[in-house]
């Protein structure tokens, strides 16, 4: 029952029922990526009237945060590239990290040494500044 009432009342939890109704509609499964999220388009590759071109949309596995998609799918859900990456071998570079979420707001983000979020202690100011006032 929560799943259901989650699906009518949420948008950022997965997908609505709108969604979920559009994408059994009219929708056609390309792809899965390593975080869960499902990609789809028309049926058929068939353009949107409106649009002129295909319409392409992600169902967020979790929470809808768009950083969550990764590089290729993203190039691909923007028409950057035509070919999906499920559709295509790829190898990443041995430079290449994986992809990450961007975590900025979270208890994962970033935190450099001083910040008082990460509880250290600023260092002392060395008296190379000189602070601006108006006039001078």
């Amino acid at each position: 029952m929560k799943p259901l009432l989650l699906q009518i009342f949420t948008w950022w939890n997965g997908q609505t029922i709108g969604t979920r109704f559009h994408t059994w509609r009219f929708g056609e499964r390309v792809g899965t990526d390593e975080f869960g999220n499902v990609y789809y388009r028309t049926k058929g590759g068939m353009k949107d009237k409106a649009l002129g071109i295909q319409r392409r949309w992600v169902v967020y596995n979790g929470e809808a945060e768009a950083s969550k998609i990764p590089p290729g799918w993203n190039g691909w859900l923007h028409h950057t590239v035509d070919v999906a990456p499920s559709e295509e071998r790829y190898e990443p570079r041995e430079w290449q990290e994986p992809h990450q979420q961007n975590w900025t707001g979270t208890a994962l983000a970033y935190r450099p040494q001083g910040s008082t979020l990460a509880g250290g202690h600023r260092p002392p100011a060395t008296g190379d500044y000189e602070a601006w006032t108006p006039g001078r």
